[in-house]
């Protein structure tokens, strides 16, 4: 398409110098702008790939993909009546069902936690040992203290706490809180509440601030003696193999529970803030495009000047026999060229910025003084960013599709002079 004739002299016109009617100041901003544009949409496409994979791992990392809730009251030996199959055989009947990876039946309460003088409400999920050591994010968190094999030990009073619960009360592992519950004995004069205290045999950090701040996990048989619920199970939490595809395995669900339970899933729970998320995407990129585009648009200007600067040039190319589309091309290639090497240059500068992005995030927060990122508002204890083939692509389309329309005008400009005039004052 392009000759090597035509190559040579768009090479000359933009390495030329000032002085000789070759590159503008205008064109290395242009290029400076786009290069700049093109960093900033691949690092904001970058952190918001990782801020949506972090949440989302969080979520089903420390939650169940699926919870199997019961309608009305929960009866002993059952999740909702007495001819309700118990939660163990539901669970295993869950189990069976294609894709799904294993289901626990929990008991569940609210309770305030008290230690030091301090107290909070907290969250208490009784869950069996074996299935504890299941969760992918407690398993294997970001921070721990003590051992989650020692969870249920000491005639399983053993529980296991978040890591901003225990800040807040200000223990570690080895350590022992009160729990208190207005669920209590039944007594002549009204229930009085349950106070018990229990050894802080594990601490974790998920990477999710409210789960971090008020989750607590109990022995499975502790609970449902703390709460009351001796042989029930208030819910089946479930996981899956694909957590994305949640919604297409809720019907097998519900058709392994039965017309006495419903479904509740993580994109339930989780589904205001993924659109948040997806609507702040959608205005983010809309608006680094026109920076793109605005970027762009400084190659018309300064290959406006280089045409003109190249008048002469151009008028003895035609006398010479060279057609209008050829000098078309000609400037089509220097300001392609522009937006290529601009385009390089960001995606180089924003791949960059996605790798190595705690290091720099580190520089900024020592230079602000620390502070600058709270996970109490941002529910993640880290700036994450989540390079991705697609959003890169996305920004070097752009910005080239741009770029290469922008060119036209001005080219067309150029290939439309006529010689005549060019040369007249010669």
């Amino acid at each position: 398409m392009f000759s090597r004739f035509e190559w040579m002299i768009a090479w000359r016109y933009l390495r030329a110098r000032r002085s000789e009617g070759g590159i503008s100041v205008m064109t290395w901003i242009s290029l400076v702008g786009i290069a700049l544009a093109v960093f900033a949409l691949i690092a904001t496409l970058a952190v918001r790939s990782g801020f949506r994979y972090e949440f989302v791992d969080t979520i089903v990392g420390a939650n169940p993909h699926a919870t199997i809730r019961p309608y009305g009251e929960a009866q002993p030996n059952g999740m909702l009546t007495g001819t309700t199959p118990d939660y163990d055989a539901l669970a295993d009947s869950l189990a069976q069902v294609p894709g799904v990876t294993h289901a626990v039946p929990v008991v569940t309460g609210q309770v305030m936690a008290s230690a030091n003088g301090a107290n909070t409400g907290a969250q208490v999920i009784g869950i069996r040992p074996g299935d504890l050591a299941d969760i992918p994010r407690v398993q294997a968190p970001e921070q721990s203290q003590g051992d989650i094999a020692a969870f249920g030990v000491d005639e399983g009073q053993g529980i296991a706490i978040g890591w901003y619960l225990a800040d807040t009360l200000g223990v570690r592992a080895g350590d022992r809180i009160r729990l208190i519950s207005p669920d209590g004995q039944k007594t002549p004069f009204g229930t009085s509440p349950r106070v018990k205290s229990y050894l802080v045999s594990y601490v974790f950090q998920v990477g999710r601030y409210d789960i971090d701040l008020t989750r607590i996990y109990m022995p499975f048989s502790e609970a449902q003696t703390y709460f009351n619920r001796e042989g029930v199970a208030d819910e089946i939490q479930v996981s899956i193999t694909d957590p994305e595809a949640v919604d297409a395995l809720s019907p097998s669900l519900l058709a392994a529970v039965g017309s006495d339970g419903w479904v509740w899933t993580w994109r339930d729970s989780a589904g205001g803030f993924l659109r948040a998320l997806q609507m702040e995407d959608n205005i983010m990129f809309v608006i680094l495009s026109i920076l793109v585009l605005i970027a762009t648009l400084n190659i018309t200007s300064g290959l406006v000047m280089l045409v003109k600067n190249k008048g002469r040039d151009i008028g003895i190319l035609r006398t010479m026999g060279l057609t209008e589309g050829t000098i078309l091309r000609v400037f089509f290639l220097c300001g392609a060229g522009i937006g290529v090497i601009g385009t390089v240059i960001g995606v180089v500068l924003g791949c960059l910025f996605a790798l190595y992005i705690d290091p720099i995030f580190s520089f900024v927060n020592w230079v602000a003084g620390g502070g600058v990122w709270d996970p109490s508002v941002r529910f993640i204890s880290a700036l994450p960013a989540r390079l991705e083939l697609g959003d890169v692509l996305s920004a070097v389309a752009l910005s080239l599709t741009l770029s290469f329309i922008v060119t036209i005008f001005p080219a067309r400009r150029a290939a439309r002079m006529n010689p005549v005039e060019a040369l007249r004052y010669e």
